[in-house]
């Protein structure tokens, strides 16, 4: 990482670039210039760069513009497209691309080199260079020194030096550490279908965005034609019918060979038909399924007792903020209105010979094999076929009309409280869309569609969705301890100087408002996120690396890393992380603590997912809140 004439690729993927330099290798100083017309003619094509909150994310209104924001939106990242790159920079760009794809088969994941390239560029202005070299491969490869004893103390200590050395040129001038939490396949084709189903194709696909996305999709196309659940899987009708859907969608006609090979997968395994549960739920929102194809999502669910074991109020946090609005958008029969491609999709999908021949009460329970994780126990089957029953008589009943009003209510309290984040992409994207069939032009549609930015990610094999908004919070958190566990903090204290201003910067300072019980929510003031404070969810592993970190420093001179977080708030997550202990057990789970039965994951209605109606005890989230506590009781005995 120290020329501009490397590797790219690391490994197999590309020898040299011949010379081009890597992205944006002047500084922001010369691509300033370049918007006052100060640089040559060459610098007129664009490319992608990633805006976090110190870097000049008042030029991107588009995706910063006018939305809510607790601590001026540190620790935020944002792809924004550039115009200001060189010809070199493109090339670069284009370089990395190619190398991935071809060998996208066999090395699944990508490098980050866009986003590593930007911080490489800027590593020299910002006085970061890396000046210590890593040891040479002989001196510890074997396990043992070059003499065969143990490893030298001193390779051990370059070898330490020069990864903090690296590691603190790519950390944002924020405090944190921007990165991908790509993966799953199946998050990006739902952005694609609520942006057809919206009629705001341009607003939130457009423009580079189509193109990255398109790649993406592709780059993660399995050789025999099928997309998996993640990058890394076997192909599913889950992963293929929803990346089928979104090619088409973004463009591609069916004969496009990667449409062609995928359909050819789909149809040679039964068809959509087969698709599991949450597949049928975005095809039905799409308009190319019948809802009455569905299990039901009842939406009068939210309106029962909360003392009833199975209240949805007691599902693991991210089950009941995904099904709180597929219950809205089953319950309204959400469709989006038919079109030329629409209809071309109820031919290309399907077996049957036409769309109206196809059984769609055998169709409700039908999974391909590649896709059935978990399959419904036959108590659930007699759940679902007893709610098909009394499904017409809740269709525009008043009954009908109340469980949906409930349901908004418990999703605007989700949006507002997450400045429009949601605790993750999928219930994300469906807010969005029952914000839009609610209204249109509502104000909530506004805020969501920017925020939208923040789950998007670029790398070398395109654009992709996250699972989260990001890792920010977590990942600096581990950075402090590790480099502190070096014993050379007193070398790196700028860099821990800046985590320090992002951790403290981070932490939640309030509990959400109203009763907490009336929107099923735990107590978070004090606690720290798994990414952002924008963000807000509080867990109970990521209070406890918070906390582990903020005494981390607070051991260290302030002149040195800044002033400590005062021992109030950070008693504040104490409390958070003693809240989170379930007394039945003695153990820690996630979010929340433990509401109910472990027999309620017979009503799992999720064929591809196991264990995921209730919040379990961990034992890593366990130990890490002993030790946080362990900690904070070391550092002050007389706090309780």
């Amino acid at each position: 990482y120290r020329s501009t004439h490397r590797s790219i690729a690391r490994g197999s993927r590309l020898e040299h670039l011949d010379g081009a330099r890597w992205i944006g290798v002047k500084t922001r100083r010369r691509q300033r210039a370049t918007r006052c017309g100060a640089a040559d003619d060459a610098r007129v094509t664009k490319m992608w760069r990633v805006a976090n909150s110190t870097a000049d994310f008042e030029d991107v209104d588009a995706y910063g513009g006018g939305i809510p924001t607790l601590n001026a939106h540190v620790g935020r990242q944002v792809w924004v497209w550039d115009d200001a790159a060189s010809v070199e920079d493109i090339a670069a760009q284009d370089a990395m691309r190619a190398a991935f794809t071809a060998t996208r088969l066999t090395r699944k994941h990508s490098s980050d080199e866009l986003l590593r390239a930007q911080y490489e560029a800027r590593r020299e202005a910002r006085g970061l260079s890396a000046k210590t070299r890593p040891p040479a491969r002989e001196a510890y490869a074997s396990g043992k020194g070059v003499d065969g004893d143990a490893i030298d103390a001193r390779a051990v200590e370059q070898a330490m030096r020069a990864g903090i050395e690296y590691y603190q040129g790519i950390q944002d001038d924020d405090g944190h550490w921007a990165s991908d939490y790509g993966g799953p396949m199946f998050l990006m084709p739902g952005l694609i279908i609520a942006a057809h189903v919206m009629g705001k194709e341009q607003e939130i696909l457009g423009g580079h965005r189509r193109e990255e996305m398109l790649r993406y999709l592709e780059n993660h196309t399995n050789e025999d034609g099928g997309v998996g659940l993640h990058i890394e899987g076997h192909s599913t009708m889950f992963g293929t019918v929803l990346t089928y859907v979104a090619l088409r969608l973004l463009g591609r006609s069916a004969e496009t060979p990667s449409c062609a090979k995928a359909r050819e997968w789909i149809l040679s395994r039964g068809g959509a038909t087969e698709v599991p549960s949450w597949g049928k739920f975005w095809l039905a929102i799409l308009g190319v399924y019948e809802w009455h194809g569905l299990n039901p999502v009842p939406p009068e669910c939210w309106l029962l007792p909360y003392w009833l074991p199975m209240h949805p109020g007691r599902y693991w946090c991210h089950c009941r903020m995904v099904y709180l609005p597929m219950s809205y958008l089953y319950g309204i029969r959400a469709t989006a209105k038919p079109s030329a491609l629409t209809d071309e999709l109820k031919s290309e999908l399907y077996v049957q010979k036409s769309y109206a021949d196809i059984d769609w009460n055998s169709a409700r329970n039908a999974c391909a094999k590649e896709d059935l994780y978990y399959p419904h126990p036959w108590i659930q089957d007699v759940v679902w076929a007893t709610l098909m029953k009394f499904e017409p008589l809740l269709v525009n009943s008043k009954l009908r009309k109340w469980a949906c009003e409930e349901a908004m209510k418990h999703i605007h309290y989700e949006d507002e409280n997450t400045r429009y984040v949601d605790i993750g992409p999928v219930n994300k994207v469906f807010n969005m869309l029952c914000c839009w069939f609610e209204n249109p032009d509502s104000s909530a549609v506004k805020k969501h569609i920017p925020r939208i930015a923040d789950y998007l990610w670029v790398a070398e094999d395109g654009m992709k969705m996250q699972g989260y908004n990001g890792s920010q919070l977590w990942d600096c958190a581990f950075a402090v301890q590790g480099i502190v566990a070096t014993g050379m903090a007193k070398d790196f204290g700028q860099c821990l100087k800046r985590a320090h201003d992002f951790i403290e910067k981070s932490q939640v300072r309030d509990d959400c408002p109203g009763d907490l019980s009336k929107w099923y929510r735990h107590i978070s003031k004090g606690a720290w996120p798994f990414s952002t404070r924008d963000h807000g969810w509080p867990i109970s592993d990521c209070s406890a690396e918070g906390l582990k970190a903020a005494l981390t420093l607070a051991s260290l001179d302030d002149d040195l890393v800044g002033a400590q977080i005062s021992v109030d708030r950070l008693a504040e997550c104490v409390n958070v992380i003693l809240s989170y202990q379930n007394k039945s057990s003695g153990g820690w789970a996630t979010y929340e603590n433990t509401r109910a039965g472990k027999w309620v994951e017979v009503l799992n209605p999720a064929e591809t997912f196991g264990d995921i109606m209730i919040d379990y005890p961990y034992v890593e989230c366990s130990s890490a809140s002993l030790q946080a506590l362990c900690r904070f009781s070391e550092r002050y005995p007389d706090v309780r």
